[in-house]
């Protein structure tokens, strides 16, 4: 029985892909490559070191999950597939209601016909909108500020009903707050396609000469040093959270949300530092005005997390820069 990985190929599907060969598990790798680059493809098979089934389809195609789940014997789904840019939901929301949303129920939809009923969802810490009750809880009050967040929140609560319908069903809800860093190898690393949307892949462009100057979108805040605090994990450190809420889900039944974060806020500005610290180069910026809907701080309560999935974050911010400035480096 193989483990399904819909988006496999993506920034947090991959390093995740890779921890689970390493592991011995079977996978099955599906992606529509519309956000991935398919070299990533044999960097997961050099890391990982064992072959997989690879299919390019898209989740809005229910012939081709068919036909996947048709060919293949699918223990259970670790669903990464998504639109995933705040920004860009909001210009064009109907994209990411049908992705996100319509995609995730074909997909529930072929697996209940084929009696998989065990998923791992990637979600995200936006589900707690604009609540400054920090840190985040996951009985913490859920609300969204833009459709990409809203979409993650309706997949969430159409998996607690799937899971109320019928006690064969579990599905960890995996809150994420700020994945950063790269596969140590250098290998495998976060290259969006375009200009980047999330903080550290942009430092590192500018680090790297390929844009000019990072802008820091507001100043006055109240925090430390005026800039917004998030909860930056090391993607690796992820990636291993979703083996353990693999075993869980494999052990109990039902929905279960789940965060997955340090548990410890950084300023915009201390990460720029610590990327200065680790590349030895330094990162121009200037301050821009705050940006709709952002936040003061964000960071998570990881207590859930260890206690029911034996997992915590071990990687600090100085490894995750230095391994994203190592895959970035490499990088033509």
């Amino acid at each position: 029985m193989a483990i399904l990985v819909t988006g496999g190929a993506g920034y947090i599907g991959s390093h995740t892909c890779v921890e689970l060969l390493q592991a011995g598990e079977d996978i099955v790798l599906l992606d529509n490559f519309s956000n991935a680059k398919p070299e990533v493809i044999d960097r997961i098979r050099e890391l990982g070191g064992r072959d997989f089934p690879l299919y390019a389809v898209d989740i809005l195609h229910r012939e081709g999950l068919e036909k996947v789940f048709a060919r293949e014997e699918i223990e259970a789904v670790i669903h990464f597939a998504g639109l995933k840019a705040v920004g860009e939901s909001v210009a064009i929301p109907l994209d990411y209601y049908q992705n996100n949303v319509t995609g995730t129920l074909n997909l529930c939809q072929v697996m209940a016909r084929h009696g998989c009923k065990k998923m791992v969802f990637s979600s995200s810490a936006t589900v707690y909108g604009t609540s400054t009750d920090v840190p985040f809880r996951e009985d913490s009050p859920l609300s969204t500020t833009n459709p990409y967040g809203s979409t993650k929140r309706m997949v969430e609560d159409i998996l607690r009903d799937l899971c109320a319908s019928d006690g064969e069903w579990s599905a960890c809800l995996l809150r994420y707050f700020n994945p950063i860093g790269a596969h140590k190898s250098g290998l495998l690393g976060e290259d969006p396609n375009g200009i980047p949307n999330n903080l550290l892949p942009y430092i590192a462009r500018v680090a790297a000469g390929k844009l000019k100057q990072l802008s820091v979108f507001g100043d006055d805040y109240d925090t430390p040093d005026g800039t917004g605090v998030r909860d930056y994990l090391h993607v690796v450190d992820l990636a291993i959270g979703h083996l353990k809420a693999l075993d869980f889900a494999r052990s109990h039944k039902g929905a279960e949300a789940i965060n997955l974060g340090t548990g410890q806020g950084y300023s915009v500005l201390e990460v720029v530092k610590a990327f200065e610290k680790a590349s030895g180069v330094k990162v121009p910026y200037q301050m821009a005005p705050r940006r709709p809907g952002d936040i003061a701080t964000c960071y998570a309560d990881p207590t859930k997390a260890k206690k029911l999935l034996g997992w915590q974050a071990t990687r600090e911010l100085e490894e995750m820069c230095a391994d994203t400035w190592n895959f970035t480096s490499r990088q033509k």
